[in-house]
């Protein structure tokens, strides 16, 4: 119990190498304070990084009381983000620390004062970021289960054990007292038939639907389009505003048909069907042929989908998925759906996807 397998310790133990610059409006002194090196936890928030952080900082700050943000080029980060995905997010191409021979670290701004409320939702520290794993624990619960009841009746001292374990990065003891939750996903019963079985995923999948539960996996898809036809990454141009990004909850429930393998793909075609339109299901095609001799209008077609994001109905190309980033890598999508979810999830159990996608028109009116 509370073991874990070897993927899941690689993503508890993931960081990113930040440099933190304090914004230039909030030095008060000559010379400049040196920015503060610090390795973020890819499955923490960077609000957790605020006591580490202040010390660097706290002898040059104007007067005032602190509303602690960070922005990224300009862009004010979304403090309730995973530090990880925010990174793989914004992060895309060569640009990326490591791929460069100068700078190999993430640079953020830190400021202390002005909070851009009209961009961020309020944060008062560490309490802000607690309810919001919390409030997230409960909705992967209502997912999994149908209900969040297990949640809801946490006791105090287990609550208060499962944040200290998530916030110290201690990975044994949060699956110890996650696996009290039952959620299946990656809690006890899963862990240990990963283990046992995950030699055996070739020919079969590990079934994470027990006795009582929806079969459907919690999953928070962040889409980051773009309308430029780009061959390389390092031409995709840098995100402005978080107009460009859209943050979906989208739960995937896991398929199991008799000899096929419910892979990556799958869920990705389930979350995404817009960016696969050339490639019906069987179901879909003998439909077609079935409707092909009666007379129909060319609305018919689009009666059970939203117009707006079919591109290829109205003569311009679908939707073209460039990149798929699940814990800083990008997985083979013929990997087993139910090994990603198994071993990438985050502690609140839902599973992060970022998605680069080329749209063929303006993405407000795609997604």
């Amino acid at each position: 119990m509370g073991v874990g397998t070897e993927a899941q310790k690689y993503v508890w133990e993931g960081a990113i190498p930040l440099q933190i610059h304090l914004h230039e409006s909030e030095i008060t002194t000559l010379p400049s304070p040196p920015p503060a090196l610090i390795l973020a936890p890819r499955i923490g928030y960077l609000p957790l990084l605020v006591p580490l952080i202040k010390p660097y900082f706290s002898s040059t700050l104007p007067p005032g009381s602190d509303t602690v943000w960070f922005d990224y080029k300009g862009l004010p980060l979304k403090w309730y983000i995973p530090t990880g995905v925010l990174f793989d997010l914004l992060c895309i191409g060569p640009e990326r620390p490591w791929n460069l021979t100068s700078d190999p670290v993430w640079i953020l701004q830190v400021h202390f004062r002005g909070y851009p409320g009209d961009l961020l939702s309020p944060c008062e520290g560490e309490e802000s970021v607690k309810w919001s794993f919390i409030n997230s624990l409960k909705e992967a619960a209502y997912i999994i289960n149908g209900n969040c009841k297990n949640v809801m009746n946490m006791s105090q001292p287990d609550q208060l054990e499962l944040w200290r374990s998530f916030s110290n990065g201690n990975m044994e003891g949060n699956l110890r007292i996650s696996s009290k939750l039952k959620l299946g996903a990656v809690g006890e019963e899963s862990a240990t038939k990963v283990i046992s079985h995950h030699h055996q995923q070739s020919s079969s999948e590990t079934d994470f639907a027990g006795p009582g539960r929806t079969g459907r996996i919690p999953v928070r898809l962040y889409i980051r389009s773009i309308e430029e036809d780009v061959d390389d990454l390092e031409d995709v141009p840098h995100i402005d505003s978080w107009d460009r990004i859209s943050y979906l909850n989208r739960p995937v429930e896991m398929h199991k048909d008799e000899g096929k393998i419910f892979t990556l793909s799958d869920a990705i075609k389930t979350l995404l069907p817009e960016c696969f339109e050339d490639e019906p299901s069987i179901d879909e095609e003998m439909s077609r042929i079935e409707l092909e001799d009666g007379a129909k209008s060319p609305e018919s077609t689009l009666s059970n989908k939203d117009p707006e994001n079919l591109g290829s109905a109205r003569g311009t190309e679908p939707s073209e998925i460039k990149l798929i980033r699940i814990q800083g890598i990008e997985p083979k999508w013929d990997i087993p759906f139910s090994w990603v979810v198994s071993n990438l999830m985050n502690p609140e159990y839902y599973l992060h996807i970022c998605v680069c996608i080329r749209v063929a028109q303006d993405p407000d009116k795609i997604w």
